[in-house]
């Protein structure tokens, strides 16, 4: 199951893409431009082009401060982040890299960029973050962070996506780039891991986590948050154990996931295999994806499900936070548990539910008007004890604090207090399906208005909401989502695979949840 990752390094850099076919082009979904040089879809052409077009983006934005650069631990990310620098040197960009020539997860990306721009000195800076997060060990990704710290919004990823493609169009003629030797000696070192270690105490209470004496487990799973953990525990004198050091770019250690392709998804029990079987080792204990935007917690209970999470995550959060606005809105994507509609709404806040993506809640969080943001996919971020922006990207790493700040201070493990939340609002049953789906059915289903659904009833329940957009902002779901009083579904093509998802939810039952998945699966066709 391993990759030939001579063979990988190999087609980055010999394989041209042909701009003329789709499936080799620049494309950026919800998180970046991602592919494999196998398939000649993230080879160093896209990455001279993207690189490039980012540099021309913020020159004509007028951002003129250093550019935040991180990488992870995939095989690509390496070469990936060399393409990088020697567009970013030869466009005169300075480069702020990780000053031990290692690895840089997205939170703390995302954190430099917040500060720097705080001081406001040194001009505006923004980042980029060579990652395909959680995918298999022979892709590769990149992705852009604008000045508010967080993923460009449609309209800067979509500029930035034509001007590449019009660049691999051109055969690179506009793109600028000096050697790899005269781009390493132009960046500047960064101490990304000092900043962000040493400023957690602003946004998770890490004294209380240290007095408890809670016996902590953590699994990089291979991936850049590896040094960060070390610098936690010892920083702040944390009885934590990381139980998995191996930084292999194959990732043969892994377990492999539900499909049996390896993942490093901290959010599957298959993929966590590795943590849960010495789970009971430790009070609580945490894994991260490669880039660390992802969170997984384990206690006594197994695996949490990241909805239940973020359910327990809100609830504890309005309670624990005295010094947060009670005007700070909460924001869900519209895919994501309606248990969270309830935890809000039970504390008398404002909920506000965006489109699948992450970037939807960019904005509130730096303008301090959303206190939390998180989605279905185990990815999350939230503001700190003084409500001001910590990351405006997910965040794994203080979401797997959190919940030993929790357990600290509650005497809960997180399971526990999501049992209390179902005592309280009722225990739903969720599910996501995948199909394999052509282009022409994805265009389809992206297509579909209130009018084309073909019942008034879901379930047996009739129908409160059927919606093409999301109730927070408006924008488009590129899908459909209805509701009921006991449950809903999403439909919606995939942003970045040939495929078509739905989401489904019951607080009824199994057979009740059942019901809701084979109607919606009838829109499919």
């Amino acid at each position: 199951m391993t990759i030939d990752i001579s063979n990988l390094l190999s087609a980055y850099s010999g394989d041209t893409p042909d701009p003329s076919n789709p499936a080799e082009r620049v494309s950026f979904g919800t998180s970046g431009h991602r592919g494999s040089s196998l398939r000649r879809s993230f080879n160093e052409h896209h990455i001279l082009a993207i690189v490039q077009a980012v540099v021309d983006w913020r020159w004509q934005q007028g951002i003129d401060g250093p550019m935040y650069l991180g990488k992870d631990t995939h095989a690509l990310s390496g070469v990936a982040m060399n393409s990088a620098l020697e567009v970013l040197a030869g466009n005169g960009v300075v480069a702020r890299v990780d000053a031990e020539s290692g690895y840089t997860p997205t939170p703390l990306v995302s954190h430099a960029i917040l500060v720097h721009n705080a001081a406001g000195a040194g001009g505006r800076a923004d980042g980029l973050v060579v990652t395909p997060s959680h995918n298999p060990p022979e892709d590769g990704g990149i992705k852009y962070n604008t000045p508010d710290g967080g993923p460009a919004a449609a309209e800067v990823t979509g500029w930035i996506e034509r001007r590449a493609n019009e660049l691999l169009e051109q055969g690179l003629a506009g793109v600028k780039r000096v050697s790899l030797a005269a781009a390493r000696s132009s960046a500047e070192p960064w101490d990304y891991t000092g900043q962000y270690v040493d400023h957690l105490g602003d946004v998770v209470d890490m004294a209380s986590i240290a007095a408890s004496g809670l016996k902590l487990g953590v699994d990089p799973m291979g991936g850049a948050s590896l040094a960060v953990w070390e610098a936690i525990g010892k920083r702040y004198g944390l009885n934590l154990e990381v139980v998995n050091r191996r930084q292999d770019p194959d990732f043969a250690f892994m377990p492999p996931d539900h499909d049996g392709k390896i993942r490093m998804d901290c959010s599957s029990p298959a993929a966590m295999a590795n943590l849960l079987k010495i789970r009971a080792r430790f009070d609580l204990a945490f894994g991260n994806d490669p880039d660390a935007d992802r969170h997984g917690i384990v206690d006594a209970g197994g695996l949490m499900n990241p909805n239940h999470y973020l359910a327990v995550c809100v609830d504890y959060l309005l309670g624990h936070r005295p010094a947060w606005d009670e005007g700070l809105a909460i924001g869900k994507t519209l895919v994501s548990s309606s248990m969270i509609d309830r935890v809000v709404a039970g504390r008398g806040r404002v909920l506000y539910e965006v489109p699948v993506g992450f970037k939807w809640f960019v904005e509130g969080l730096h303008s301090g008007r959303l206190a939390f943001g998180g989605e279905e996919s185990a990815g999350a971020s939230f503001l700190t004890f003084s409500g001001r922006p910590w990351s405006t990207d997910k965040d794994g790493i203080t979401l797997c604090l959190l919940a030993a700040e929790l357990m600290a201070r509650s005497g809960l493990r997180p399971s526990d207090y999501y049992a209390g939340l179902t005592a309280r609002f009722g225990a739903p049953v969720y599910r996501r399906k995948d199909f394999p789906a052509t282009p022409e059915q994805k265009q389809r289903l992206k297509s579909l208005t209130p009018d084309d659904l073909p019942f008034s009833e879901l379930a047996g329940d009739p129908l409160r909401e059927v919606s093409i957009h999301a109730p927070g902002n408006g924008a488009p779901i590129g899908g459909l989502k209805a509701t009921t009083d006991n449950g809903w579904f999403a439909a919606r093509p995939s942003g970045t695979e040939d495929l078509c998802k739905i989401y489904a939810e019951s607080f009824v039952d199994e057979r009740h949840l059942e019901r809701i998945l084979m109607q919606a699966e009838a829109l499919l066709g």
